[in-house]
């Protein structure tokens, strides 16, 4: 028996936890029949991980695959949770148990970002010399993560005809949001889009929404919106059940999530692989290619 036990990062406002929950309940149909499915949390919201654990062995599991629901590696997820899957090998010897990757940087994380923009009325592929985006972070003392979301911005500003992407804190290490938006108005933007990169409601969004009301009173002579938050859309379900079948398969891979080259290629050998069939007579020719496709 396998259990996929996912790990939300868990909230102080019950309505985030409330949230992950919701996701979940919505993913499990699309996931296989015979899996046991637990939610857990690393702080705040109940069970604990290691109830988690609990659970899915009380439920007959032989295997347990840890799929955390967490943006960026970060301190809890090289540590926190290696550390409780240790202590429950101790207590389970009979389970195997593998840990998955974080959402990290995917293709999708960028469609999700562009829709919160597009909900707000702004539309990031229109070529824009005066907006800037704010990608805004939780921040932490991970220079991995911290730098992932360095990253994600330069991803964005690739795709995106903003003339700006620019990243910034909620906390913990800089630049802050206000340094952010300082940066901003200084190279020149007359409009600031405040792009939250977080994984649920909380404490933070309430805090957001008071600094929007702060810089508009600040800036009088410049626009200021502020975007909803990553959230759980449906386009995570997507990135979550690559995740879980990665590890399922147990291979939990290097990072080719973003990579255009493979996104092309891939793109490149489905249009090979459809095109074939309806001019092929007999020519098998591209069969190995569209194989690498269909094991992907």
């Amino acid at each position: 028996m396998k259990a996929i036990l996912f790990v939300g990062h868990g909230s102080q406002l019950e309505e985030g936890n409330e949230e992950v929950r919701t996701f979940i309940k919505l993913l499990t149909p699309k996931l296989g029949k015979d899996l046991i499915i637990e939610t857990c949390f690393l702080e705040f919201g109940s069970p604990s991980i290691m109830e988690g654990i609990d659970q899915c062995a009380k439920k007959g599991a032989s295997h347990v695959y840890v799929i955390p629901i967490i943006l960026l590696q970060a301190g809890h997820s090289k540590i926190h949770i290696p550390a409780t899957i240790d202590e429950a090998r101790d207590k389970y010897p009979y389970i195997g148990f593998t840990y998955g990757r974080p959402i990290g940087i995917h293709e999708e994380t960028a469609d999700i970002l562009y829709s919160r923009l597009k909900t707000i009325g702004f539309d990031a592929k229109e070529p824009d010399e005066e907006t800037a985006v704010l990608l805004i972070g939780r921040g932490g003392s991970d220079p991995d993560a911290n730098s992932d979301l360095y990253k994600i911005s330069r991803l964005l500003w690739e795709r995106w005809n903003v003339k700006w992407v620019e990243p910034a804190f909620m906390g913990v290490t800089s630049p802050l949001v206000n340094e952010g938006v300082e940066r901003c108005l200084k190279l020149g933007a007359k409009k600031v889009i405040l792009l939250p990169y977080f994984l649920f409601t909380g404490i933070l969004m309430n805090r957001m929404a008071e600094m929007l009301e702060g810089f508009k009173n600040e800036y009088p002579n410049n626009e200021f919106l502020l975007a909803d938050y990553f959230g759980f859309h449906p386009k995570l379900q997507k990135i979550i059940k690559d995740r879980v079948e990665e590890a399922l398969e147990g291979e939990v891979k290097m990072n080719c999530d973003t990579c255009q080259y493979r996104i092309n290629a891939m793109e490149h050998i489905d249009h090979h692989h459809h095109h074939d069939h309806g001019h092929d007579h007999g020519h098998h020719h591209h069969h190995g290619h569209h194989h690498v496709h269909e094991s992907r």
